[in-house]
């Protein structure tokens, strides 16, 4: 078997329509909006998740100009949860230029998309395949899986140039003839069978369609791929937060720096250790330490971060001086991007 074995398009065409999936909201449509909105919100993100978030923001933001013109406090509003929030900003920046650029209209060309922020070339392949029957492959983690073990691709995906020989033999697998039907069939195809047989441990080869064509499952190694060497190094940090309260119950807020952890999120401010927090100029304005409350962890992909909020009763001074930052009520709080931890925190002291 080789990377041009047009059976492989065959097979995972009509594997998808007997077994794969079909009940997903952004699978009935074409739209280029909410094919894109899926994707984006797909990233790193498991479904059951993604069926939460996405009716909402469709609901509030229902075509890309609605959200172009939206605030980008409203965006990380209604994504606050989700994580990556990067993902919200460009998802926002690419909104905005697809109104001014392209008229409103999304490209449909996988190279165009691939120029808009935050649409990589995976994602910029899934949508034209998607929603104009384009022939361009998509590589995201699982079809990287599923690709490596039918092709016995044991190169290092590390290094570039062997990522870029797996992008041509994705090209080469794709379908050829009837794409506006076959392209969107396929492409699923092989999200499905990343996501419910080809999976990371225990692949559940008997029920793979391509079994009799994997050189992984003749080898006996499929768990041995894809190959990739260089591995996420995680950090411990830990970020004590100043939650300064007035005698109204509100609660300031700063926004974050444009980069880094939570960036452009609300957020109380961060010191680096117990001894920062307190040294804070609030102190020598009457502010009061009321309750040092419970630490917890919170996970993200290449940090845990240990969060110690110090609750503080505010003095004459009010908040720290900054013009980013303001006094919120709780009646305010759901209009904010503010990460998850924070809007949890803010529920328990409300």
């Amino acid at each position: 078997m080789t990377a041009m074995d047009p059976e492989i398009a065959a097979l995972v065409t009509r594997w998808q329509q007997a077994h794969g999936r079909s009940h997903l909201p952004w699978q009935q449509t074409r739209d280029p909006y909410r094919v894109w909105l899926s994707e984006i919100m797909l990233q790193q993100t498991q479904v059951g998740t993604v069926l939460d978030y996405y009716p909402r923001f469709l609901a509030r933001f229902p075509d890309v100009q609605a959200l172009a013109v939206a605030s980008p406090d409203d965006v990380l509003a209604l994504w606050s949860g989700l994580g990556y929030y990067s993902r919200a900003r460009n998802l926002h920046r690419c909104a905005q230029q697809v109104v001014a650029q392209h008229g409103g209209a999304f490209p449909a060309s996988a190279e165009v998309l691939a120029t808009l922020p935050g649409i990589g070339r995976s994602t910029a392949g899934a949508i034209a395949a998607f929603c104009f029957g384009e022939r361009s492959p998509i590589l995201d983690a699982n079809v990287r899986r599923v690709l490596t073990r039918l092709l016995g691709f044991g190169e290092d995906l590390a290094v570039a140039r062997n990522e870029r020989q797996l992008w041509d033999h994705a090209q080469a697998l794709l379908p050829q003839d009837d794409l506006a039907h076959t392209m969107p069939r396929y492409t699923q195809g092989l999200m499905d069978l990343g996501a419910m047989v080809c999976l990371p441990r225990r692949p559940l080869c008997g029920q793979c369609p391509l079994q009799a064509r994997c050189v992984a499952l003749a080898q006996g190694t499929p768990e041995a791929y894809p190959v990739k060497t260089r591995k996420l190094v995680r950090r411990a940090e830990s970020w004590w937060l100043l939650v300064l309260c007035d005698p109204a119950g509100r609660v300031w807020l700063q926004r974050r720096p444009a980069r880094g952890i939570w960036a452009g999120l609300h957020c109380p401010p961060v010191f680096t250790g117990r001894e920062a927090l307190l040294a804070d100029p609030v102190f020598q304005e009457g502010a009061i330490v009321t309750d040092e409350m419970p630490s917890f962890l919170h996970v993200l992909t290449h940090r845990d971060l240990h969060l110690h909020p110090v609750r503080v009763r505010a003095g004459d001074g009010g908040g720290p001086d900054d013009g980013s930052a303001g006094w919120y009520g709780r009646g305010q709080w759901d209009a904010l991007g503010l990460p998850a931890p924070v809007r949890k925190l803010l529920s328990e002291i409300a």
